[in-house]
């Protein structure tokens, strides 16, 4: 079953700045993390998602309009914004109580377990909270309404380290629950460990959309190596394109069997070599050539 479908939008803004022709889906239970640099177009296009800006029936979810009929797909919907607005004279608590009155929300229960779960002190007002401490306000109101679909637009920013595994856990339990999440992030580990599928927008175009599962089994090696002084490397950039040499040293990713490519690799001027498992952040990041992703 499709949750969301996405038709071939746009939104140019001139100068090549905006989103161009994006079009994918999310079905019934999928956790499908969106990558990209921070100005790709991420926001923009949840923007669209959400029903804030105007799209020629572009995009529907739950088989319906998302701007024309945004209040009825936003009961369904929880939201995580990139950048949250809050009143900062209320405390974390009263405001998270506050949204609850407004969206109609009945289940006080779960309400109270994600404040517990996100450690909110009750008496802190949110004009004293930290960057982090409102993020995990903003997640609380994401996920107290337990909606289908739910929608986070860089949901760890300004988390420490423990929270972010935290988060990672409440994606998964969600996930099992058989809830429909889009995360929105240029953080990879924290779609690594919580999505199925990940596409990828650059410069405002939809340049990957891949199944993890898949790529994972289509990983390499990835090998750093250093040489005496002295030693030819050329031949080995010929055998390894795309290798990287730096002095002495060499680096490289190859899907051949390990034993093979140390047959190339072992000479008497091999002083050192590490071999590990390519990470997924480094296939995606061919997409982005040599530009600094984040």
């Amino acid at each position: 079953m499709k949750i969301l479908e996405v038709d071939n939008l746009t939104r140019d803004y001139g100068s090549k700045q905006g989103i161009f022709n994006i079009s994918f889906e999310i079905r019934k239970g999928e956790i499908v993390g969106f990558l990209g640099a921070n100005g790709a177009g991420k926001t923009t296009t949840i923007r669209h998602l959400m029903g804030f800006l105007k799209t020629n029936n572009n995009v529907s979810i739950f088989g319906l309009d998302s701007f024309n009929d945004a209040a009825k797909i936003q009961e369904q919907i929880g939201y995580l914004a990139g950048e949250p607005v809050f009143l900062d004279n209320l405390t974390g608590i009263e405001f998270i109580d506050l949204i609850f009155r407004m969206k109609k929300l009945n289940n006080e229960d779960y309400k109270n377990e994600l404040i517990k779960y996100w450690e909110l002190n009750s008496n802190t007002k949110i004009s004293k909270m930290s960057k982090g401490m409102k993020q995990k306000v903003a997640l609380v109101i994401a996920f107290m309404g337990d909606a289908p679909f739910i929608i986070l637009d860089e949901p760890t920013s300004g988390l420490d380290p423990l929270m972010q595994r935290k988060f990672v856990h409440l994606i998964n339990k969600a996930k099992q629950e058989g809830k429909t999440i889009l995360i929105s992030s240029h953080m990879f580990k924290e779609i690594e460990h919580t999505c199925d599928r990940i596409l990828m927008i650059k410069d405002g175009k939809l340049v990957a959309n891949e199944n993890l599962n898949e790529l994972r089994n289509n990983l390499g090696k990835y090998y750093e190596l250093s040489y005496a002084e002295g030693h030819d490397l050329s031949k080995l950039t010929l055998k390894y394109p795309g290798s990287i040499i730096t002095g002495n040293n060499l680096s490289f990713t190859s899907k051949d069997e390990v034993k093979t490519v140390l047959k190339e690799l072992v000479s008497p001027s091999l002083i050192d070599i590490n071999i590990r498992p390519e990470t997924l952040e480094e296939v995606f990041m061919k997409y982005y050539g040599d530009e600094n992703y984040e």
